[in-house]
């Protein structure tokens, strides 16, 4: 078996034009260059490259990490807050002229909604259902790491200069308080030079429209390098290939990792991730009116209690706005300790308006409801619609 020695980085034709492409002769056919191989290199540096970065061991995946255990709270304990006194409890019925109202702009809202039974319906009845919504919020903080990378371009490599600092002592900007943020910070003392795990380390990749033999069968000829019989074809001159347009004939592109450089500054990204866990929990009433309608709408606020850690709702006069207070006090606080930095709760009560409005109309009897501070109305069964035609 002949061995053939091995070519050394200056010494390889990769990534240069194909030395085979020249012209065919007149008549003779064109050589078809071989195929280049598809190359893929892997898409992150080998986590093993990084393992024994100081504080960071184990905590950083190849490509991709994950989120840190944050530090015991230094807060105290959360302590009982009263409930809401008594006289807030009720919110006056309204009146049968805003609820016409209400009803009369529902109507006019609607392009197939007769605004008859708005005007000319009269109203029978009126029944509140006010029913409570209590609120949790919970605003946390998660950080997480992983190994990031980008062309080197002669910046500071500062690995094991000293140790970096740990994920958690690192400062970062948070926003307002139950407000969605993000930021990364790339980890001081874990840069280092590398080679580009894609190229490596050429600078160049084998271009994949030609697989690296910068040129291509014509597509005019289909290699033939003639048309219709004895005609040269004009557009490859009789060759039977044509310069790829993708890598102009080079048979390579420039490395969209290291952008050319042939080196990557690796290093250690941290994100920190700022969210707002918000849950609801509203009090059925047997008006009749879906929940769902109520997410959309406000209500008066009744009680607002805001700090690092909530303690459940005591005193209400609701017994099931109590429980539902204790049961996502308990589940928040137990869900996101764990993987994040609980830094504050905020719980509110309110109390939505719901009134029941029963009205006749043609000598039939129908009713709709308005809900809300926002005075919204639910009229499923409007009884004078048409169907729509756009010519």
């Amino acid at each position: 078996m002949e061995h053939r020695p091995l070519l050394s980085h200056q010494d390889r034709t990769y990534g240069v034009a194909n030395p085979g492409y020249v012209p065919a002769a007149a008549g003779a056919p064109a050589m078809f260059a071989p195929p280049a191989a598809d190359f893929q290199g892997p898409s992150a540096p080998p986590a093993s490259m990084f393992d024994n970065m100081p504080g960071y061991e184990g905590t950083v995946a190849g490509g991709g990490g994950g989120y840190l255990p944050p530090p015991m709270p230094a807060y105290p304990a959360p302590q009982p807050t009263p409930g809401p006194e008594q006289p807030q409890w009720n919110i006056p019925s309204i009146s049968e002229d805003t609820a016409r109202e209400a009803f009369a702009l529902f109507a006019s809202s609607k392009c197939c909604y007769s605004s008859a039974p708005a005007k000319d319906g009269v109203i029978t009845g009126m029944e509140a259902f006010n029913t409570y919504r209590y609120r949790l919020e919970t605003f946390t903080e998660s950080r997480s790491t992983e190994w990031s990378h980008e062309p080197y371009n002669g910046q500071p490599v500062d690995a094991y200069a000293q140790s970096p600092p740990g994920p958690w002592d690192i400062p970062a900007q948070a926003p307002s308080f139950f407000m969605d943020s993000k930021q990364t910070i790339k980890v001081p003392y874990t840069s280092s030079m590398k080679g580009c795990h894609v190229c490596v380390g050429m600078g160049r990749k084998p271009c994949k429209d030609c697989a690296g033999a910068g040129n291509k069968v014509c597509w005019v000829c289909n290699g033939s390098g003639y048309r219709h019989g004895e005609d040269r074809c004009h557009h490859c001159n009789g060759r039977g290939r044509e310069n790829c347009s993708h890598c102009h004939g080079q048979g390579s592109k420039q490395c969209d990792t290291c952008r050319g450089k042939q080196q990557l500054l690796v290093y250690i990204n941290l994100t920190v991730k700022w969210t707002n866990h918000s849950e609801d929990y509203v009090v059925e009433q047997s008006s009749g009116l879906q929940l769902d309608n109520l997410s959309k709408v406000s209500g008066k606020e009744l009680f607002r209690d805001s700090q690092c850690m909530v303690y459940p709702v005591m005193g209400f006069p609701d017994p099931v706005v109590v429980n539902a207070s204790q049961r996502l006090v308990n589940e928040h606080q137990g869900r996101y300790s764990q993987s994040s930095r609980i830094l504050q709760q905020r719980q509110t009560i309110e109390l939505i308006p719901v009134t029941k409005v029963t009205y006749t109309w043609k000598g039939k009897s129908h009713l709709y409801f308005v809900y809300g501070n926002e005075f919204k109305v639910d009229a499923d069964n409007y009884p004078a619609t048409c169907c729509c035609t756009v010519m």
